[in-house]
């Protein structure tokens, strides 16, 4: 990643600096150099420094050297204009979060920067979210129609400036504009924006990556007035706060998430709240963790420049669609949530949402891959050849492969609607067009009404179908180039079976070529389809009928008062006729959610298990874990939920706290992970085991599971910088479907 890093006027500086003579030039292929020294020691010392010294956030793959015969008798080391190569590709730099130089100036009165909200330099600023084509260049992004001033392309041109050929260069003489609206009266936008903060209100303002809905984070009436407008109930937000410090008077912070903050990516990173928690309860409901992120543009910063600790800054869209980009398009679907919008005339060419990450067992767990990290390219170690891969229906991300590299787009939102499909297209036709990509083969989910099934259908290429835990499986082993055969452990809420039913409580046996389903979750009628995913006290009822039989109904507890005592009857009736089964551990974490008390229907995805992570406390007293027994005598081996049900109800009713009963139920599930392993390991030899699928987001389930696998002397592998989600699958598809084409011989 040597394009949008001020990468080249490193090298001309360190040439000048060893009295080497040439030129440096951007290409579709990354950067070529040519140069002409007195000697070996010379030339060995430039390449060492090449990588050495290289600025912080580029990224040096390879580096081929050939010597060329004819010297051109260079006089001088110069930048070259770039330089076009068809078929050729580099890797392209993800935004950067504002570096502290650029920080110095826009606080600094007697700086020509001062309170210059698009203040950046090679070390900082947008990149993947402005540029249209390569190579990057500034003509190749959305900064071509503003011209430097003369000040400005003096740094430009000064090999010494921090602002060498920096492209999106820029300052209040030539640069963009903040602009607002309704118009403020020739007021100062910036100013407008604060005061309307200050008076409990909602500012849309126009990000990075596009624009974010912003209000008072310690003003309960303006969170509830955003959760009103915006038709977000429930689901937690993400507060930005003016720096670390204030970050640490609010969440408890460890290095790794102070550093996590810091970084470059500047991702929103989950944190444990302190308690008594010092935010309206309105901010993140019934959760112990809350979303924090800090300042990474100098708009963010400059509305910081105001007496606000923290701000509640999420994603400008209507909920279910993708981020808002333009400034018409703001106008027209953020005034009726926003008191004021806070605009700017640098377009957006790539929408880009803000990342999320959490830490586990001391590393970063990416939840949700976007901005500062996409479309950071994978190295999977061998040639994957050109291959498409188009993800899940939730938490949509599409792959493409070239060479060694997996190149994941950013984060896309849930295919459920005709504008995120627009967003799939548009993200897919620039990457292709910045990677010089053309798949040959496209992956898609086995689901066949999952949207990105069907528009793998429409497409002239060839297609393969791919297993939806497979996929998750082969995403941890492509992260870990682990090529070996490994235990899969895939628990999440659904994905589409072999069998025609929805799996998601899974041990398989695989590898990229292929798999075997070891063992599962005791299935359950899936009553209700869709609707029973988001209603857990149905859920519960359907694994209490299960484990109790027709006495369900006399155990008394929450889950009765959820719905009138006729629904109930009504619900007898359909899990009676009910065919489709399922083996989902998120169902599973929604039931035992709803059996003790802490949620009976889900306001937004996910809901039920993150209140049920949450009850769970550290060093909690526990009754200890409930075995669940397995079924060996067939193929797939079943792994029986009953007993486990059994005790929770049996807890529930007498009077054990929420956080007992999660306690058990995450012990169990850990304990149950490592004897169905050691039983698969008794009967393969596999050593080897990866964690995947959205269960293994819950921090406690892992930081439980490992010590367990590790004592029971397995190597086990976790997502890291790939989210264990559907975000990741699309990397498990692209590494599946890639063997596929390297079996076949093609």
């Amino acid at each position: 990643m040597v394009q949008g890093v001020g990468f080249r006027p490193f090298v001309k500086r360190l040439a000048d600096r060893l009295s080497i003579q040439g030129i440096v030039a951007n290409t579709a292929g990354g950067v070529v150099i040519r140069i002409e020294t007195n000697g070996t020691p010379e030339t060995d010392h430039f390449i060492e420094a090449l990588q050495s010294e290289a600025p912080p956030i580029a990224r040096i793959e390879s580096i081929a050297v050939e010597t060329l015969r004819t010297p051109a008798g260079f006089s001088s080391f110069e930048i070259e204009l770039s330089r076009p190569a068809s078929g050729e590709f580099t890797l392209i730099s993800p935004d950067v979060a504002t570096c502290a130089a650029c920080l110095g100036e826009i606080s600094d009165p007697a700086n020509r920067r001062y309170r210059y909200a698009f203040t950046n330099c090679t070390n900082c600023g947008p990149r993947y979210s402005i540029t249209s084509r390569i190579p990057y260049d500034r003509a190749n992004t959305t900064m071509a129609p503003f011209r430097m001033c003369a000040a400005c392309e003096r740094e430009y041109r000064d090999s010494n400036d921090r602002r060498f050929h920096a492209e999106p260069n820029a300052c209040p003489e030539c640069g963009p504009r903040l602009s607002v609206y309704p118009d403020s009266n020739g007021g100062d936008a910036l100013t407008a924006a604060i005061q309307a903060l200050a008076h409990g209100h909602i500012v849309a303002l126009k990000g990075i990556g596009g624009f974010q809905l912003a209000c008072d984070a310690k003003n309960a009436g303006a969170v509830d007035a955003l959760r009103l407008r915006k038709r977000r109930s429930q689901k937690p937000f993400a507060v930005m706060m003016r720096n670390l410090d204030t970050a640490e008077r609010f969440c408890h912070l460890n290095p790794r998430e102070r550093a996590l903050l810091s970084s470059g990516p500047a991702p929103i990173v989950l944190a444990r709240l302190r308690e008594p928690p010092q935010l309206p309860e309105s901010v993140a409901p019934g959760l112990r963790e809350l979303g924090v992120m800090l300042p990474y543009t100098p708009l963010h910063h400059l509305l910081f420049s105001s007496p606000f600790d923290c701000l509640v800054m999420t994603s400008g869209n209507i909920s279910e669609e993708p981020i808002v980009i333009a400034n018409d398009e703001a106008l027209q679907k953020l005034s009726p949530i926003a008191d004021i919008i806070l605009a700017h005339d640098r377009d957006i060419f790539m929408r880009v949402d803000d990342s999320v990450v959490r830490e586990h067992d001391g590393r970063p767990s990416m939840l949700r891959r976007a901005r500062g990290y996409a479309p950071h390219a994978i190295d999977l170690g061998f040639d994957a050849g050109q291959v498409l891969a188009c993800g899940a229906e939730l938490k949509s991300t599409f792959c493409l492969t070239r060479a060694n590299y997996a190149i994941l787009s950013q984060h896309l939102g849930d295919m459920e609607n005709f504008e995120t499909l627009e967003f799939f297209e548009e993200t897919l036709a620039n990457l292709k067009q910045m990677y010089r990509a053309e798949p040959r083969l496209i992956a898609h989910d086995l689901h066949p009404d999952y949207m990105t099934t069907r528009w793998a259908a429409r497409q002239p290429l060839e297609q393969i179908a791919v297993q939806h835990h497979h996929a998750h499986i082969a995403s941890c082993m492509a992260e870990h180039h682990v090529r070996d055969r490994v235990i899969g452990v895939a628990f999440d809420g659904s994905g589409y079976g072999t069998d025609g039913q929805i799996w998601g409580g899974e041990f398989l046996i695989c590898d990229y070529s292929g798999f075997e389903r070891a063992a599962h979750l005791r299935y359950v009628p899936l009553a209700g389809g869709d609707r029973a995913a988001g209603e857990p006290c149905r859920m519960a009822a359907i694994y209490l009928r299960d484990a109790m039989g027709e006495s369900y109904r006399k155990v008394d507890l929450p889950i009765w008062s959820a719905a009138a005592p006729g629904h109930w009857d009504l619900f007898d009736a359909v899990i009676n006729r009910t065919r489709l089964m399922t083996s989902s551990c998120g169902r599973l974490f929604d039931a035992v959610s709803a059996l003790a008390g802490l949620c009976q229907k889900n306001s937004y995805e996910g809901e039920a298990a993150m209140l049920l992570e949450a009850a769970c406390r550290e060093n909690d007293l526990g009754a200890g874990p409930i075995e669940l027994p397995i079924e060996t005598s067939g193929t797939p081996w079943v792994i029986d939920t009953r007993p486990l049900i059994c005790e929770i109800a049996r807890n529930r009713t007498a009077h054990h706290s929420s956080a007992w009963l999660s306690d058990i139920f995450h012990s169990s599930l850990a304990h149950m992970i490592r004897t169905v392993c050691t039983k698969l390991r008794d009967v393969t030899g596999i050593t080897k085991v990866c964690l995947s699928g959205g269960t293994f987001q819950n921090r406690t389930l892992v930081e439980r599971t490992r010590p367990l696998l590790d004592e029971a002397g397995f190597e086990m592998f976790t997502h890291s910088m790939i989210p264990p989600n559907d975000g990741g699958l699309s990397l498990g598809q692209a590494v599946i479907a890639a063997t596929y084409l390297k079996n076949r011989g093609k």
